[in-house]
């Protein structure tokens, strides 16, 4: 992530905004500390969608398949302790 000062983003909007747009969000300092990062639309969108987890690993799933990687159905088997937790005492 690259970084500019309020005062040099300012003087360099366009080339700021163009590496936002291009290479990634993009941090603005003042006195040398981060206040707010400048993200692409894109970005920004992807980061305000309300999808699920199932609605991800669905996502995720269809997208490695038409890549040709599959994943077995039981490669999660066994991963989740469904124990039901320590046993707690009150007092």
């Amino acid at each position: 992530m690259s970084g500019y000062s309020v005062t040099e983003a300012r003087r360099k909007f366009s080339d700021v905004l163009r590496k936002a747009e291009t290479e990634g969000a993009v941090t603005i300092t003042r006195r040398g500390r981060p206040v707010a990062v400048l993200l692409s639309i894109e970005e920004y969108r992807r980061l305000q969608s309300k999808e699920s987890f199932w609605e991800a690993y669905t996502r995720l799933r269809r997208d490695m398949e038409e890549a040709g990687v599959t994943i077995e159905e039981d490669v999660f088997a066994g991963v989740r302790d469904r124990a039901p937790g320590r046993n707690t005492i009150l007092t």
